[in-house]
């Protein structure tokens, strides 16, 4: 059975799934956008314990508890900061999303939801970061796994829309 993928509009800190991903910084030890959000609704504990992991690559991914976070777990991945796209930003924000789908599956995980990462303050464009996540959430849904259902969360209705368009095809 092909994985669901499909795309919200919301606070990705108040969802109830397996796992949200944190658009993190290299130290995984909070920080502005999604990242500062996810950490305040988890708590002090998902610090405590992201300490403990010592940082992590540009598109690797890794994973913690979710604390007081509904969900269960968070993947915590750092994505590229975009630089004209000449510097691997497109393989390594595809390996954010490529690693954190893996991630969640080694751990049978059902459902995850993303985040669109890179496009913040990393400044990576949005049409282009969304069509490198459908891709690769389109290309792990045709494999066997745990995962039932991949949410792409948006915050504005610019991205949703962006979301939305790149879905469609």
């Amino acid at each position: 059975m092909a994985t669901k993928i499909e795309v919200i509009q919301g606070d990705i800190t108040k969802l109830a799934v397996d796992a949200i991903v944190n658009a993190a910084n290299s130290s995984l030890l909070g920080g502005g956008g999604v990242d500062g959000a996810i950490h305040r609704a988890a708590g002090p504990e998902l610090l405590a314990e992201c300490r403990q992991l010592h940082g992590c690559d540009t598109g690797e991914a890794k994973i913690t508890k979710g604390y007081r976070l509904l969900a269960k777990h968070v993947i915590h991945t750092v994505g590229p900061i975009w630089r004209g796209g000449h510097n691997h930003e497109p393989q390594l924000l595809s390996n954010c999303y490529a690693n954190s789908l893996k991630l969640a599956a080694d751990h049978q995980l059902l459902s995850i939801a993303f985040p669109a990462i890179s496009t913040g303050v990393y400044g990576y464009p949005i049409e282009q970061a969304t069509e490198i996540a459908v891709a690769e959430a389109k290309h792990f849904s045709q494999q066997e796994t745990s995962l039932e259902e991949i949410i792409f969360c948006c915050f504005s209705d610019a991205d949703l829309a962006v979301y939305h368009q790149v879905l469609a095809y």
